[in-house]
């Protein structure tokens, strides 16, 4: 289910680059204590699902540096 928290979350925020932090404090919530590479590993397992090529995504793309984001439609 979070990875489909995750996707939601991205999409309602097209373009819109999340840091790591700011994606467990929106999907996991606050109190996660977790490993925030956990982040790292939804993300892939998104791609596996919806990229033609999850080497190559199109769709859930990677700032360097930054974080993540969902590419915006056009």
């Amino acid at each position: 289910s979070k990875e489909f928290d995750l996707l939601a979350h991205l999409a309602r925020h097209p373009g819109r680059v999340f840091t790591r932090v700011q994606l467990l404090d929106a999907v996991w919530g606050t109190t996660y204590e977790g490993y925030e590479h956990n982040v790292n590993t939804h993300i892939n397992r998104l791609r596996n699902k919806l990229e033609a090529d999850p080497m190559r995504p199109e769709l859930i793309l990677t700032v360097r540096g930054a974080g993540y984001k969902m590419r915006e439609a056009g």
